[in-house]
């Protein structure tokens, strides 16, 4: 029976065979190993299609329509990002367009490529470990859920100002982000890479590490830690990825984005974000500004979440990791489950940061009507997105194994 190694903890565990729609859980840290869908392959498959079917009248058929007495603005969802490029701010704009448009639609695609041969002949595409671990690195940077969170805010933000009219692109959006939620939730890694033989280990309830083992991080594969160089680094014979005991410079890399994302956060907070002019007259708005705009429109539910995406979360996120890192330097043994959750987490929430982005660049790109009502990106929106990114960043760089390695084996 093949065992697998825990990314967050590195305990092993025998795969065992699971009923359908089964999940196995780490025994120690409860991160989640694999599934067992019905049919996984063929609703991967059926759901990115229809994903990418739907992509594209997104882009092709107008998004949203702002109509202000007898003048209306229509845009397309690439406009977001085009707005913010012509306002002068090109790598917030290249930031918008990545993470809501070329990313998810590199992601349907690249799972397709990786699964029609696989559901159609039963082999590999040529260059399957380059793409697969490519689609593993730019998962957490499609943010097709929290683009459609943004234009949600947006219309609130927009409705004491004109008239609001969904397009044929937005309904079309909102139905690719559920058919990719539900392809993200079927697919399992195990389609693509199979539980080959692993190799001996004396202690199989222990930690691979112990057992003289290391995991490749994409394709989930056991090798022999014999395997690596001089300095703890090697290849997988399988998908061809990094294989190293723990990743290199992980707690100074993080150390240092942590350090940049808290520098910047100061004047993410304290500049505008954006500036509402009406009638020749301008308004700035701070984060905090927007925030209690939807409260004072009475939308308290999505006040409290632009509070806790754009205001809590990346504060929370900075003193989490620094706690962990802090307890890691000291080897302290205490509550690794709680930590280990609380990485999970943090990385989890990160990215719904850019929902004030996101928001942003929908305004900016909605509401220029000349003398009667502009809305200009600001500064702020730029230090904004650059703490998101670097805290993205630090989650990223951060091993979580970490944790558990000053503490003995169950």
């Amino acid at each position: 029976m093949p065992l697998i190694a825990c990314y967050e903890c590195d305990l092993l565990h025998r795969a065992i065979p699971l009923d359908q729609g089964g999940r196995a859980y780490c025994r120690r840290c409860g991160a989640r190993l694999y599934q067992q869908v019905p049919g996984a392959l063929q609703r991967t498959v059926a759901f990115y299609l229809a994903a990418l079917i739907c992509f594209f009248f997104a882009n092709f058929y107008p998004f949203l329509s702002l109509k202000i007495g007898a003048r209306m603005e229509t845009v397309h969802l690439i406009d977001a990002a085009r707005a913010l490029s012509d306002a002068g701010m090109t790598l917030l704009g290249l930031l918008v367009l990545l993470t809501s448009l070329l990313i998810p639609l590199i992601m349907m695609v690249g799972h397709l490529y990786l699964l029609l041969p696989r559901l159609l002949w039963r082999v590999r595409p040529p260059a399957c470990g380059w793409v697969f671990r490519n689609l593993r690195r730019l998962a957490p940077w499609s943010m097709v859920s929290i683009f459609m969170l943004g234009t949600l805010i947006s219309v609130v933000k927009l409705l004491d100002l004109a008239e609001v009219i969904p397009g044929i692109g937005a309904g079309a959006f909102v139905v690719m982000m559920v058919l990719v939620a539900a392809a993200e939730a079927s697919f399992d890694p195990h389609l693509i890479w199979p539980r080959d033989a692993s190799p001996p280990a004396p202690r199989p309830y222990a930690s691979a590490l112990a057992n003289g083992l290391v995991s490749c991080h994409y394709c989930a594969l056991l090798v022999e830690a014999s395997r690596l160089d001089a300095h703890g680094r090697g290849t997988c014979p399988r998908c061809g990825g990094g294989l190293h005991l723990r990743k290199p410079d992980t707690i100074h890399r993080t150390w240092a984005l942590l350090a940049a994302a808290a520098l910047l956060l100061l004047p993410a907070n304290l500049y505008p974000v954006m500036t509402v002019i009406r009638l020749g007259q301008g308004e700035p708005s701070t984060i905090l500004g927007g925030v209690m705009h939807l409260a004072a429109a009475g939308m308290w539910g999505l006040a409290l979440i632009v509070l806790f995406a754009s205001v809590v979360v990346p504060g929370l996120k900075l003193i989490a990791f620094s706690w962990i890192l802090r307890t890691i330097h000291k080897r302290s043994p205490r509550r690794p489950v709680d930590r280990t959750r609380l990485y999970r987490l943090a990385e989890a929430v990160g990215a719904w940061s850019m929902v004030d982005v996101f928001v942003v660049a929908l305004l900016t790109a909605l509401v220029q009507m000349g003398r009667l009502a502009t809305i200009e990106p600001n500064l702020g929106a730029l230090f904004f997105a650059a703490v998101v990114v670097l805290t993205m960043l630090a989650a990223e760089s951060f091993d979580p194994r970490l944790i558990w390695d000053n503490l003995p084996d169950p």
